[in-house]
């Protein structure tokens, strides 16, 4: 038995069967295809998704997103939810064959709201739980409620905004400003790190919990406009990426410091 199994995984059909059995539950490949998660994703960069991180997605089929298990809330297991801050890949909601990146930026029951292309925050375990997470001075107050401004761009260096986008007509308006927004249960609010050239939740609203696959694990190759090869990001982690840009930013600061102390005025 043991000996026709092993043959079975060194044939044609058993390494077709391997592949579509890791396809389905443990990692997938995408493409990143347009720049609304630069610079912590860019265009070109070619990625594994680790389908197993916030339970175990309903399989499909591939090429035709038919699923094998019917009836399921788009998981045949629930298990970790997403985090403030994560990047989530999901299928987009309204059009279930297509997938995106983004970062979470908002949890169940979480409130937000944009101003003047800012993102405020207030968080749904309420006033003293933000106390805990956050300076007293990173924290604003209005009517009975604390809220954070921007609260991932001092840790997550990719977001960015573009100060060529301005208010002049010829941009939609969330991206500027919106109305208080309160995200439904078991649903997660995505935004791209390319704040102002992203197509998400701002437009098209929030994301059900059913329709998360996964989170990006690895690079396994990058390639530019030019088709030259990034080797610096391949077997990169998302997370790699934003420690060595800042990292980056830390040197170049104190090489900049050190030619301040060296100049003659």
């Amino acid at each position: 038995m043991l000996k026709k199994l092993i043959s079975f995984w060194n044939s044609w059909p058993g390494a077709i069967t391997f592949v579509i059995i890791i396809n389905m539950f443990i990692a997938q490949n995408f493409v990143i295809p347009s720049g609304s998660m630069k610079d912590s994703l860019l265009v070109g960069d070619r990625l594994f998704a680790k389908k197993f991180a916030y339970g175990i997605p309903t399989p499909t089929i591939p090429f035709l997103n038919i699923e094998l298990v019917p009836n399921t809330d788009g998981h045949i297991y629930n298990g970790d939810k997403p985090k403030r801050g994560d990047i989530i890949v999901f299928r987009y909601p309204k059009n279930h064959a297509l997938h995106y990146v983004k970062r979470c930026v908002a949890l169940p029951d979480d409130e937000l709201f944009i101003n003047n292309k800012n993102l405020y925050l207030h968080f749904s375990q309420g006033n003293e739980y933000m106390k805990l997470q956050y300076n007293e001075k990173k924290l604003i107050k209005i009517d009975d409620k604390l809220w954070v401004k921007n609260p991932y761009q001092e840790l997550h260096k990719g977001i960015h905004h573009d100060d060529k986008i301005l208010i002049n007509g010829r941009y939609p308006m969330q991206i500027f400003e919106t109305s208080l927004i309160k995200v439904p249960k078991n649903e997660y609010f995505m935004m791209g790190d390319n704040r102002d050239h992203s197509n998400d939740s701002r437009f098209w609203g929030s994301v059900p919990y059913g329709l998360i696959q996964g989170t990006p694990w690895f690079i396994y190759f990058s390639m530019d406009d030019n088709y030259e090869i990034r080797w610096e990001r391949m077997f990169k982690t998302p997370t790699d990426l934003e420690e060595k840009s800042i990292l980056d930013k830390a040197i170049n600061e104190r090489i900049k410091e050190d030619k301040n102390d060296h100049a003659i005025y």
